[in-house]
């Protein structure tokens, strides 16, 4: 697996600034000379949504015909036709901007899926004892990359070539193919894949997944709002906010997936990130002044950081026979989760006030706490008799 480790670290930071530019090019599509709606511009995220639940639950389909070169392969072009979508919707208005930036949606999606669920599973066999840091540390750098794309975005949409971006990431992932990878091993060939690959003791993880993501996207798609709009400090609070809660996840994710296991167990930390998130949601609704919150929602950032990597590590370690489906439920599980974080809280903030809703969202870290401590303790082969 050694020689695939600059791969598989690439296409995180690739999929990572490909995933972030439809967000980033928000404002952008919706001046002159795109005009998109409000309403035309939230459809976007419906295909992206779909495309990587749909993918990412069928990877462990698609590795098993495929093998893992195949699945990758596939990721790689699919998320590389994304980024010709988006290149071209740039000379394009009307109509037929709209049907580009859905197909890219789309099809960034798919791409999504099927990357992130080959590259994590991918990522726990790089390193023999050290699946979590890896998988971990990979997160890092797709979180990373998430951070680095929209500012480069927005420096060349100041000259009036934001397209040089997608085009530039397009060309990367095409390149990326040429890259050698690494050598199927005996797991590989030994991998389930489709419905004889789906066991009942995957729902746990995939549980867990979920609830985090919902916590996560209540925090990084509300962080602008609760700032700006509910506490009315300046624009730019809000956007440090929302800023350094990804930096703060991204600081986590390679400072704990860095430190040896005897320094610092990882279960530890993994059973303490649902206090931690739980701190955040009694502690913001309590502040008023910017320094406090952007320095709170930094801390929610970091307390975010290892839950969902850790997941993924410990979900394949447990299923190392179904590795690939294990990441691509998880990967499914994170954009629902995100989806309802995300989305959720706005109709839901007709019966609360976000304040509210943010003091009963510490609850759950109760199932959080649960589910981190039957994951963690869940080692490879010992699944019960629910297969």
């Amino acid at each position: 697996m050694k020689r695939g480790i600059s791969v598989v670290f690439t296409a995180g930071f690739l999929q990572g600034a490909a995933f972030v530019l439809i967000p980033a090019l928000g404002s952008t599509l919706r001046g002159s000379p795109y005009d998109l709606s409000n309403s035309s511009y939230g459809l976007l995220y419906f295909p992206e949504i779909l495309g990587a639940v749909v993918s990412a639950l069928g990877a462990g389909t698609i590795h098993q015909q495929l093998g893992a070169k195949g699945l990758f392969r596939l990721g790689a072009l699919v998320n590389a036709a994304a980024m010709a979508c988006l290149s071209l919707a740039y000379f394009t208005s009307g109509p037929l901007l709209f049907v580009f930036l859905l197909a890219e949606t789309l099809l960034l999606g798919i791409g999504f899926g099927l990357t992130n669920a080959a590259i994590n599973r991918a990522a726990s066999l790089l390193f023999t004892g050290a699946a979590a840091a890896a998988v971990t540390i990979l997160n890092a750098v797709i979180g990373g990359a998430t951070a680095i794309s929209p500012v480069l975005l927005h420096w060349l949409s100041q000259f009036g070539a934001w397209n040089v971006w997608p085009g530039l990431l397009l060309l990367l992932w095409l390149g990326l193919l040429l890259m050698p990878l690494a050598t199927e091993g005996e797991a590989d060939r030994q991998e389930l894949g489709g419905l004889k690959a789906w066991r009942r003791s995957m729902l746990p993880f995939a549980l867990g997944v979920v609830i985090y993501a919902i916590c996560e996207g209540s925090f990084g798609s509300w962080a602008d709002v609760l700032v700006t709009v509910d506490r009315h400090l300046p624009a730019a609070s809000g956007a440090l906010a929302l800023s350094l809660f990804w930096g703060g996840m991204t600081v986590a994710r390679f400072l704990l997936g860095a430190i040896p296991d005897q320094w610092l167990p990882r279960r530890w930390t993994y059973l303490a990130a649902p206090l931690g998130m739980a701190a955040c949601f009694l502690l913001i609704p309590e502040l008023s002044s910017a320094t406090a919150l952007v320095l709170a929602f930094t801390a929610a950032g970091f307390s975010c950081g290892i839950y969902y990597p850790y997941s993924m590590s410990y979900g394949i370690a447990a299923h190392p026979k179904e590795g690939t489906q294990m990441a691509g439920l998880l990967v499914g599980a994170l954009m629902i989760g995100e989806g309802i974080g995300s989305s959720g809280l706005g109709p839901l903030q007709a019966l609360l006030p976000l304040d509210q809703i943010y003091r009963f969202s510490a609850l759950w870290a109760i199932p959080l706490l649960y589910l981190a401590w039957r994951n963690s303790r869940t080692a490879a082969g010992d699944r019960g008799n629910d297969d």
